[in-house]
């Protein structure tokens, strides 16, 4: 099973299923997971259902999930839980020419208690998928008897292909997450459907799924629409999401959100992913024999007034939340721009064929700040880094917010800057004091068209800067930045940028840091 798996199992957060499911004489008809067959309670379906049981949701009280799981699957370690396994030709669609599959994924324990009622959509109707243990391979786990109907917790999309096995795409499972990757990637960053409160004293609230409808593609069709109902103690969303696989995979999302009460911090387009140690910051990293550990190298943001901006991310010691204030933003995203396998030196994980994930918003997105939150991690299996658009506004009472972005997994922006961009940094002590030097160094651009001088800008706040040099290889398209700083106490926000001509020539480099 995935890596995504392992760190979403690790966290055990609660979670639960609210049931917008078949009667149970739809269910029994149903047979094995490989199609539905018709149903005779089968019902229209199009985006507007969701719209409208999002609708209903919100006029009532929360309810907590329920469907507690029996033995052994309420306590399965995790290698037990990856043992199981869709059996060979269950999946959704395997017997017609279909360009994608649907792989239901068992419950669990942990995060993959939550039960989610699945349907596909079929010629404008929609039918439940029915549970059917026949369809799953326990592995070593004993099983006996008859088991009830358990659900699902989430859904992988496998990719046909005319002269190889399907390939796994994209996964729907945990707490309204998701994931998908581009041609040749590995899984790793995290799409949530929203966040909210997000590192807040009195604890974050996670939205669940509670519904998704899949749309069954055409057999030359190269998306697949899926449906999605959101639930939580404060907000009902209706989401629609398109999906694109490719060398660049598109997930184009449209959601409208009711909150149940006044909102004043939530969390758009919210991504997560890893960073334990990195030559930036090596104090997790003690005797770990590989050269670094993340698949996120940094938040990229092209601004509604049209700077690029580049800020590292890092493993800290403690809690730290910056927002980068802005109006009607190009992009965001949490890249990894690391694709030499050297960098790490892990052939298990591969954190350099990990996606990078960037959005896109559609239409004006008003007032607001990207929020990036960097959260102290002891292990590789926690997602520390997380990244969304905070609307200044937040979600009113009764409120219907619509919100359109595209999300691109891949392994480069398809629109870069036009500018230098910082493609490794380093720090560390100098000496036995405090002070500490830092290394950056820009690639690309202009650096090797322009016969001007090139100077960096730098600036500490609170800090003193010394020993500031550059080294330039203008064949080489490359400037390195070196400095020291004497940091002081607490924190220290770092600004650096690449000009010539009195004009930028680099994405501007941004750092906090801490002690």
């Amino acid at each position: 099973m995935p890596e995504f798996d392992r760190r979403v199992f690790v966290k055990s957060a609660a979670a639960g299923a609210f049931l917008a499911a078949a009667p149970a004489r739809a269910r029994a008809e149903r047979g094995r997971l490989r199609g539905p067959a018709s149903a005779p309670d089968q019902a229209r379906f199009s985006r507007e259902t969701v719209l409208a049981l999002a609708r209903e949701l919100a006029r009532r009280p929360y309810a907590p999930p329920g469907g507690d799981l029996p033995a052994p699957f309420s306590s399965l370690t995790y290698e037990q839980y990856v043992g199981i396994r869709g059996k060979a030709g269950a999946a959704i669609w395997s017997d017609a020419n279909s360009p994608f599959l649907i792989e239901p994924l068992h419950r669990g324990a942990g995060a993959f208690a939550t039960s989610v009622a699945l349907f596909v959509v079929e010629d404008g109707a929609a039918r439940p998928i029915a549970y059917d243990q026949n369809a799953f391979d326990f592995g070593k786990l004993t099983v006996a008897g008859k088991l009830p109907d358990l659900g699902f917790s989430g859904f992988r999309v496998l990719r046909t292909r005319p002269d190889a096995a399907p390939v796994e795409v994209a996964m729907l499972q945990g707490q309204a997450s998701y994931r998908a990757v581009a041609r040749g990637q590995s899984s790793g960053v995290v799409a949530r459907a929203l966040a909210i409160r997000t590192a807040e004293a009195k604890g974050e609230e996670i939205p669940i799924f509670r519904s998704v409808w899949i749309e069954r593609p055409a057999p030359a069709g190269d998306s697949l629409v899926i449906h999605a109902l959101l639930d939580s103690e404060s907000v009902v969303g209706a989401y629609r999401m398109v999906l694109r696989y490719g060398d660049v995979t598109v997930t184009d999302v449209e959601t409208t959100l009711i909150a149940r009460v006044a909102l004043d911090h939530v969390g758009v387009a919210p991504m997560q992913g890893t960073n334990l140690f990195s030559p930036l910051e090596r104090r997790r990293g003690g005797e770990d024999m590989r050269a670094a550990v993340y698949e996120v190298s940094g938040l990229q943001m092209h601004s509604g007034a049209g700077e690029w901006l580049w800020r590292p991310v890092a493993n800290r010691e403690a809690l730290q939340i910056s927002t980068f204030v802005d109006q009607n933003p190009k992009m965001f995203g949490l890249i990894q721009r690391e694709r030499d396998f050297s960098r790490f030196y892990d052939d298990d994980q591969h954190w350099e064929l990990r996606p990078s994930l960037i959005v896109e918003p559609l239409g004006d997105w008003g007032p607001g700040g990207v929020q990036l939150v960097e959260i102290p991690a002891e292990s590789e299996n926690n997602d520390n880094i997380i990244a969304y658009w905070r609307p200044k506004a937040g979600l009113a009472q009764g409120v219907e917010t619509s919100i359109a972005y595209r999300q691109l997994w891949c392994w480069e922006p398809p629109e870069p800057p036009p500018l230098a961009i910082a493609t490794h940094c380093r720090s560390g002590r100098i000496g036995a004091g405090k002070r500490r030097r830092f290394v950056v160094e820009f690639t690309g651009g202009p650096i090797g068209e322009t016969s001007s001088d090139i100077r960096a800008d730098l600036s500490a706040n609170p800090g003193a800067i010394a020993a500031l040099r550059t080294f330039i290889s203008r064949d080489r398209k490359r400037m390195r930045v070196v400095f020291d700083i004497d940091p002081p106490g607490d924190a220290s926000e770092l600004r650096l940028v690449l000009a010539a001509d009195g004009k930028p020539v680099s994405e501007t480099w941004l750092y906090r840091w801490t002690p």
